[in-house]
This record gives C-alpha cells, structure tokens and sequence, in this order.
C-alpha cells in the first residue's frame, strides 16, 4: 500500500456489530418510548383501526392488557387518548369523573403503580360533536373557536384527569395561554405535582389524518390552521415553546417528529427541559404500509426513524412502535 494513503481509516470502528455498538454517538432505550393509546367508551371487542394495521381502540379490558405488556417490555410512559360514546358542542365528557379517560386511569394505576409513567391527552376535539378543539362561538361553519372559554374547558378537565391518577397531562390544543390556566388550575386543587408536557410545537400537518379515524376526531367542518402552526414557520416555534415554559410547562413536544426534525435540532438547543417528539399517524402509516408492499425493510426502518428523533436532540419519543421497539431493545 503506498505510503501517502492517509493514515486516518474511520472504516476500523464499523467492521464489527460490536464495535458500531460500542462508538454509537446515540442509543435509544425503551425508557425513552412513550406508547400513545386509544381506549372508547361503549365497545365490547377491541377495535382495529384500518389506516394504522396493528393499533386498536381498546376497550377497559384490553387497555390494561396491552399496558401490562408495555409495561413489561420497559415502555417509558403511555399516554391516553379517549373516544367517547356522547360527544357535545363543549365535550363534557372530557372532565366526567366517570368519563372514559378517567377510568382508564384508574384502571390503569390499580395495574401498573409506579412501572411506568401514565400520561393524558389533554384537548377537546375526541370529545366535541364539531371535532374542533375548543369551545366554538357561533355555530356550524361560522362557528370560530372562542379561546378564553376554551382554557376554562382545559382547566376542568386538567383536574378531572390530576384527580384520576394522571401524572402528566398534554395539552394539545395550541391555545394561548393553556399552560398557564391548566398550570393554576391543577395547583389550585391540590396537583402542584401533576407535569405539564406542553404539545408546545405543534404544526397543521397532513401527517394526522390516521389519528383522527383512531380518534374519532375530524372537524366537521374547516381545520385547525388558526391555532396549530404554519409548517413554512421555523422562530415561532421557539417562541411557542419559551411562552409554554414562561408558564409552567415542565416538558416541551414537538408534533409531527419526521418532518420537523430541524424544529426538534432547534428546540433542544434553545431549552433546559426535556424535550418530547411525538412520531404521528401518519409516519407510522406510511411506513407500515410500505413495509407491506415490500418495498423497505420493516424493521430497520422503523429503528432507523427513531434513531433519527433522538439523534435530532428529542429525550423522549412518542410512538405506537413503542412495546414492539422496547421488547427488540431489551
């Protein structure tokens, strides 16, 4: 070999399985997983959704089912999605004390205990007739989203799910000042424990469209452009994020992950909280139906999407791979 071939040869350190394990700059952890899940009022059998093959909206019982065995693999956290068998103009259902949500959390910390973290969805749109956020002033395609009446909703509702055993609630409507009024709410009843993880970046994306069949959750009329971010916008969602944090939130999330990983990069850097990506519907559809095809490699890609989410800089990721990543891991 001549001399003048250069010395360094980076090729030395990824001959080997071993090896590339060794000098990974970035690992994921089942810890690092947080598993989102459906549980709907008024079924008997777990419900397979049809654009997302392999997730369900569960039932009391096949929740607890499918949470013990999250649990079991290592999952960090699980957060609940509700789907009511009554919607409304206001979602009452949302704060009932035997809503559909908050006998899950009871359930479910009858279950689990301390094993893994049990987190809500905080919002309006599973539980409103319209399927918007928020409370609307006006009604049918008039109807404008009324944001101050809105806050007093998640307010009630941040306490209903505080008192069921909620240790983090997510609110994820995008409403001006909703950290603040949930964060006064919970301390005002005696939840100055209950985390906040603020849906503080969250983007009018075309990725959710699996979520809202799973959800039950289409607006009925317009979309949610006027509260949710402009994907052509980058500084705002740092503005987004320091107001949530000015207000109380504790951890900070970005949604969609795949898409916004710059958003993720940019985030981390600004911030001294953890930091959450949630890998949505959509990305979890596309993948799974390509898979299908045969077109890409199932598995690798599914690890490979979440190494890029940590590697952006996100501490926790949320996605409906997380039992299935967490026992491959382990």
């Amino acid at each position: 070999m001549s001399a003048q071939f250069p010395v360094a040869r980076p090729r030395r350190l990824r001959r080997t399985p071993a090896l590339r394990r060794m000098v990974a700059e970035t690992r994921l952890s089942p810890a690092d997983l947080v598993l989102p899940m459906f549980v709907k009022e008024g079924i008997a059998e777990p419900q397979p959704v049809s654009s997302m093959p392999g997730v369900f909206q569960h039932t009391r019982d096949s929740l607890r089912k499918a949470a013990q065995e999250a649990a079991e693999a290592g999952v960090g956290g699980i957060i609940l999605f509700g789907v009511p068998a009554v919607k409304d103009g206001v979602g009452s259902a949302a704060d009932d004390p035997d809503g559909i949500v908050q006998l899950a959390l009871r359930d479910l910390n009858a279950d689990l205990g301390d094993s893994t973290v049990i987190m809500t969805d905080l919002c309006l749109d599973e539980y409103t007739d319209h399927g918007h956020c928020g409370v609307l002033t006006g009604s049918g395609e008039d109807g404008e989203i009324d944001n101050d009446a809105t806050l007093e909703r998640y307010a009630s509702i941040a306490v209903a799910q505080a008192e069921a055993g909620s240790a983090v609630v997510g609110p994820s409507g995008m409403m001006d000042g909703q950290v603040a009024a949930i964060r006064a709410a919970l301390d005002g009843a005696g939840h100055p424990d209950v985390a906040i993880m603020g849906y503080s970046v969250k983007y009018a994306s075309a990725y959710y469209g699996p979520f809202r069949e799973a959800a039950e959750c289409a607006p009925q009329f317009g979309d949610r452009s006027t509260h949710q971010q402009d994907p052509a916008n980058a500084d705002e969602s740092l503005r987004e994020v320091l107001l949530d944090l000015d207000e109380g939130a504790d951890m900070v999330m970005v949604k969609p992950a795949g898409a916004y990983l710059d958003i993720v990069r940019r985030v981390r850097d600004a911030v001294q909280v953890p930091v959450a990506a949630y890998q949505v519907s959509g990305e979890y559809a596309m993948i799974e139906a390509a898979a299908e095809k045969g077109w890409i490699d199932r598995e690798r890609t599914i690890m490979e999407s979440l190494l890029s989410i940590r590697r952006a800089g996100a501490d926790i990721a949320l996605t409906y791979w997380a039992t299935e990543v967490a026992r491959r891991l382990s």
